[in-house]
């Protein structure tokens, strides 16, 4: 399936949903159960929300122009990207980087604003970039929490499980990447484990691994297996995550690895993490900035590698409590920040990474849906296509819940009707429900009612709307008690999706050759 073609399938899946309202797909019955499959990916029919005007965002690029060419980035531990960086005209003084303003944005101008990440099965293909939004689980926790065992160290089997959860639900459109930490698998070998859950427990789009060179390239090996090399070479079928070590330091690891994805033609997304007081100024404006400086130089580097290669802006401005020293999350600096960054990346006609359901609460409570509503609804509003951290975001990214993954995708069900905006057209005017209704009567029996209810509103998994006394009948359950029944059978009623059998063993090959000619590490 080619780039058009996926595209032509999500709009007409987002105009299916349009028709009926705003949701896609009819519930079973009375509305109970959640519908098979959304659309592979969102198409927004909102506006971007650009809180920032022209002079202001020209102040911060001409400060991001100033830390470039005044103070430098520098650039450790790998002699190709300074090779890259003197070649292409930079100021180069050892480590240090230093650029002329205008260089990079040149230097951008051949990454493409959109792309497909292409999946195993081609109906889960997803676009990044444009209107599009793809929604991804958490990454990078290494503990796990549940309400029967609490927070503990991630192993391979609960892995495996957030690539079930994720693949089974109707509002996710990415399986994502280290979802946790399998930290009961060596360290070198964990990233060949990951990659095969991904490829066999789910036939979305997926991440690789970006901890070594060498393990990069294994994931993009691994991804060939499937795809096939002809394939990969000239489309996108895995994404890397790569951090700037802030402030501007990007280490011979993430530079390597960022190299890697880039010259197999796979995506690579730049990701600053700023903690404002700590890795950047405590002011917004100067965070943003820095951020601005530091992923440029990071995307511009994928296009010296190869030209014309995918790459996404991204994005990760938070703030931390100054009585403490504690990082904090889901505040509304940042959050305001994110839609800052997303006026630039437009700007740089870049597909963007920002935000996530972040928090720092340590259970899925009050504090937890409050700080990821916020940040996540920045992320909206900011115009990303790629949002990251979509599920499962507890105690400030150290653990992943069970509980908060199923209420944080039901929260992404709800974003699919917010994104779908306020659809016009004959059906949704309603003109013939008021002539048959006509003045101070109810619309609960009329025909219009009856051929929309069941696909017009959205209808949350989890929330209880049922009347006091039903609900305490029932129990008095709270969400987070909801939630931990519907993982454990969301579970319990999952089925892998097909593979081919060759491919299949062609993959447990080479994960068992690579892991046998290397020692475990564990650290």
């Amino acid at each position: 399936m080619d780039q058009a073609d996926t595209v032509e399938q999500g709009l007409s899946r987002t105009r299916k949903r349009e028709r009926g309202g705003g949701r896609d797909g009819r519930r079973a019955g009375q509305g109970t159960a959640p519908p098979h499959r959304a659309a592979p990916y969102i198409i927004r029919n909102i506006p971007t929300y650009d809180v920032m005007g022209e002079e202001n965002l020209l102040k911060i690029e001409a400060t991001a122009d100033r830390i470039l060419a005044e103070v430098g980035i520098e650039f450790r531990d790998d002699d190709v990207a300074l090779s890259h960086w003197k070649a292409a005209g930079a100021n180069v003084d050892g480590l240090l980087v230093r650029f002329e303003p205008g260089m990079l944005r040149e230097i951008l101008k051949s990454a493409p604003a959109s792309f497909t990440q292409h999946a195993r099965n081609p109906a889960n293909s997803v676009e990044i970039g444009g209107k599009s939004v793809v929604f991804a689980p958490a990454y990078g926790s290494p503990f796990v929490m549940d309400q029967d065992t609490g927070r503990r160290y991630g192993t391979i089997e609960d892995f495996r499980n957030f690539i079930k959860l994720a693949q089974s639900s109707p509002w996710l459109h990415h399986s994502g990447g280290t979802i946790c930490e399998p930290v009961d698998v060596p360290v070198n070998k964990r990233h060949l484990d990951m990659v095969y859950a991904h490829l066999k427990y789910s036939d979305r789009c997926f991440m690789g691994s970006v901890t070594a060179e060498n393990r990069a390239k294994e994931s993009i090996e691994m991804a060939r297996i499937v795809f096939g090399r002809d394939f990969v070479d000239q489309n996108c079928v895995i994404l890397g995550n790569v951090n700037v070590n802030s402030p501007l330091v990007w280490d011979g690891t993430m530079t390597n690895a960022l190299r890697a994805y880039a010259r197999a033609n796979q995506a690579a997304i730049i990701v600053p993490f700023i903690l404002g007081g700590a890795m950047g100024p405590v002011t917004s404006a100067g965070a943003i900035a820095q951020a601005l400086a530091e992923t440029m130089a990071g995307c511009a580097l994928t296009q010296l590698e190869r030209k014309g290669a995918p790459v996404i802006f991204g994005n990760f401005l938070s703030s931390m409590s100054l009585r403490s020293g504690s990082p904090t999350f889901g505040t509304p600096e940042p959050a305001v920040g994110s839609m800052v960054i997303g006026q630039l990346a437009r700007r740089l006609n870049l597909p963007l990474r920002c935000a996530g359901n972040f928090s720092n609460s340590k259970l899925p409570d009050a504090q937890a849906m409050n700080e990821g509503t916020m940040s996540m609804l920045s992320a909206v509003h900011s115009g990303a296509n790629f949002i990251l951290h979509s599920a499962g975001f507890l105690d400030g990214l150290l653990s992943m819940s069970y509980e908060k993954f199923v209420m944080d995708a039901d929260f992404c069900g709800a974003l699919h009707s917010y994104l779908a905006g306020v659809v016009v057209d004959d059906n949704s005017l309603a003109l013939d429900a008021f002539r048959e209704v006509g003045v101070g009567k109810h619309f609960l029996g009329c025909a219009h009612t009856m051929e929309n209810y069941q696909t017009v509103f959205w209808d949350s998994q989890i929330a209880d709307n049922e009347p006091y006394e039903k609900w305490e009948a029932a129990g008095r359950t709270d969400a987070a008690t909801r939630a931990n029944a519907r993982w454990k059978q969301t579970l319990a009623d999952y089925q892998a999706p097909a593979m081919d059998e060759a491919t299949d063993e062609a993959l447990i090959e080479y994960v068992e050759r690579t892991k046998a000619a290397q020692t475990d590490a564990w650290y």
